[in-house]
């Protein structure tokens, strides 16, 4: 057991070591103890695939065809009553590099793209819209499978190349622009299996190959345990909306009303009731009034649950925004709700971008002293608000939310004092998925670096030990760093 802890701190240190490297500095590193686990190489070789001239001591270049074993294909229909896992291309995620949804069918339901038998440890690369990223390892539960022609199955020399080195070897920016040199059809890009198979790659000697696996291995690990925090957190923000608003904070009873059960001391009144002001924002040629810098207009994509994202604003002029877009002009407070695309989507707008403005959502402005903006844009998000709006939607084509209808929506109203505090807490659930994505992308962003300083030997994996072993307890220990989310994953 002391053992085991001991192998646990030191992987946690490993980890800790690892989280503290930027892609714009080594000195950080290095004052942390980092750099004793790299060198810099003396190579200048930016891409993997350049010339041997450039490459360090011990690495080679082969084309990937000569490091790779011929696959075989079958046909499932031939044997209709067995049952098989098909992986299509749809099947890989393209953030996670997982095959995430594979689907069981019976070998008389195969469509006619399954046929490439898939083994484990095999790579799988979609050579269809290449620059998509739908690259996969086979795992063990998916031996003997069926994938699409769709992908390219590549299977290692073992003696030669380690799979999960090529694995990451795809993942590269460089592969992936040479992918995107070489498709071919406009309407539908694809490579051949040929190209891939003639690309060169880069590798050094098999143990450096799985060091430089491990070490980016431990990283996606943990990126991957962030994501199931944060599934698991918004599981759980779900479950806390849907107990707060049918049993408010103190399990109080219940009476039965036109949109479910909710606490019986709560009053169920329309939104218009509530609100001072419930308008659209800017619908008529908004494009038009497009300046390079000004006012922020927010659109359907800016508004988040419980948040607004400043990414890819358009803004106004200050002077058409307090005249002819005067109607549409925001306060602090405000509520915003999305019309088209996830209608009932709401956040609140906050004292930064008091005076803003909007374009197609609509905008609610709460009575002072009666609802708060944050309690009623934490309603808009629960089950029952989102229930409302989708009941309420129309159209054809593009269903949307429409001014009507959000005047009309039923509201549960508790005291001042609970909406402040419900509020409350579910902004502190918010502020820990918020934590947890933060904490996700410093991470995505630390693998990215290391995929191409690693492939490119700009950074040597020197004294690393990561065999299995000490893979699965930095993997633990990421888990010990949030206990309760761990025994409840487990349990699921």
């Amino acid at each position: 057991m002391i053992e085991r802890k001991q192998k646990i701190a030191r992987a946690e240190d490993v980890i800790s070591k690892m989280s503290e490297i930027t892609p714009v500095t080594r000195r950080r590193g290095e004052k942390v103890g980092y750099s004793h686990l790299f060198r810099r190489s003396s190579t200048n070789m930016d891409s993997p695939s350049e010339g041997l001239k450039n490459l360090p001591s011990g690495w080679e270049m082969a084309h990937i065809g000569d490091l790779t074993l011929r696959t075989k294909q079958r046909n499932p229909m031939c044997d209709p009553g067995k049952r098989f896992f098909y992986i299509d291309v749809s099947s890989v995620s393209n953030t996670s590099f997982r095959i995430t949804t594979p689907s069981e069918l019976l070998g008389a339901d195969a469509p006619s793209r399954a046929r490439k038998v898939i083994e484990a440890s095999d790579v799988l690369f979609a050579t269809v819209r290449p620059t998509l990223k739908r690259v996969a390892f086979v795992p063990d539960n998916l031996h003997d499978q069926i994938a699409s022609t769709g992908f390219i199955v590549l299977r290692t020399d073992a003696l030669r190349l380690i799979s999960r080195y090529l694995y990451y070897y795809l993942l590269t920016d460089e592969f992936v622009q040479r992918m995107s040199e070489l498709e071919r059809g406009a309407s539908y890009p694809a490579v051949r299996d040929s190209d891939i198979l003639n690309e060169k790659i880069t590798f050094p000697p098999l143990d450096e190959q799985r060091k430089i696996a491990g070490v980016l291995g431990v990283v996606q690990r943990a990126i991957e345990q962030q994501e199931r925090l944060i599934a698991l957190t918004q599981e759980l923000k779900k479950a806390l909306l849907h107990k707060l608003f049918t049993e408010g904070l103190r399990g109080e009873p219940q009476k039965e009303t036109e949109i479910g059960p909710v606490p019986e001391s709560w009053e169920l009144l329309s939104c218009e009731e509530l609100c001072e002001m419930i308008t659209v924002g800017v619908v008529v040629k908004p494009a038009s009034h497009y300046v390079e810098k000004g006012v922020p207009a927010f659109r359907s994509f800016n508004v988040r649950e419980d948040c607004l994202s400043p990414n890819d604003l358009v803004y106004f002029s200050e002077v058409v925004n307090d005249t002819i877009l005067a109607k549409s002009k925001l306060h602090a407070g405000d509520v915003l709700v999305v019309r088209t695309g996830y209608p009932g989507t709401s956040c609140v707008v906050s004292k930064e971008y008091d005076g803003a403005n909007c374009i197609d959502l609509v905008i609610v402005r709460p009575k002072a002293g009666v609802i708060r903006g944050g309690f009623l844009s934490r309603f808009f998000n629960s089950p029952m608000g989102k229930s409302q709006a989708v009941a309420a939607k129309h159209g054809l084509a593009q269903q949307h939310l429409n001014v009507s209808a959000v005047k009309r929506t039923l509201v549960p109203v508790p005291s001042i004092e609970d909406q402040d505090e419900i509020d409350f807490a579910l902004a502190t659930v918010q502020q820990k998925i918020a934590l947890i994505a933060r904490k996700k992308d410093v991470l995505i962003a630390l693998f990215r670096t290391l995929l191409h300083q690693l492939m490119t030997a700009k950074m040597r994996v020197t004294d690393l030990e990561l065999p299995e072993s000490e893979s699965t307890y930095a993997h633990a220990c990421t888990n010990k760093l949030h206990r309760k989310g761990r025994k409840v994953t487990q349990r699921g």
